[in-house]
């Protein structure tokens, strides 16, 4: 592949089917994305992301060869992998609360339910690059921090105004 275009914002499609990769293939071209690569098995993911650096992976849950969830805990664990703190878009067709739950823990940095338009893939690329979060290496975990959002509480704890009796 010698004329093959490496930009900053390449893109790895990791999904069983090959025709649901290339639809987000259409789906990222038509957001601007020019570097984009499939793999339809995990072993083929893995060699991918051994490969080269990339932006971002939107992995289906159920790749053939090996659960995405599975996947993700083994990227994310995988000291030596120039890709191990990629941002990781899982896509579902039927996640249920545990699954999405099951996702997060295992590292994945947002979700997509199936099927779902460009603009929700837009959404969630947007919030990737403008709220990135520190990756976090715990006995348990390994991934993106799992808050949302930084709540201040001001100077004094919250449990010791909790501690006041109330009146009446």
């Amino acid at each position: 592949m010698a004329n093959e275009e490496i930009t900053k914002h390449g893109v790895l499609v990791a999904d069983h089917s090959p025709h649901m990769a290339a639809l987000i293939s259409v789906m990222l071209r038509s957001l601007g994305r020019r570097d984009i690569r499939e793999a339809y098995d995990a072993s083929k993911a893995m060699i991918e992301l051994r490969r080269r650096i990339f932006d971002v992976l939107i992995i289906d849950d159920d790749l053939q060869g090996m659960d995405g969830v599975v996947f993700t805990k083994k990227l994310r664990a995988c000291v030596d992998c120039q890709n191990r703190y990629i941002p990781i878009i899982m896509m579902s067709a039927a996640p249920d609360a545990k699954r999405i739950a099951d996702a997060r823990d295992a590292g994945v940095t947002e979700f997509l339910r199936k099927p779902f338009a460009a603009n929700h893939l837009q959404t969630r690329l947007t919030s990737i690059e403008t709220h990135p979060r520190t990756f976090i290496e715990a006995a348990k975990y390994k991934g993106p921090d799992r808050r949302r959002k930084i709540v201040e509480i001001g100077d004094h704890e919250r449990r010791a105004a909790a501690d006041v009796p109330k009146a009446g």
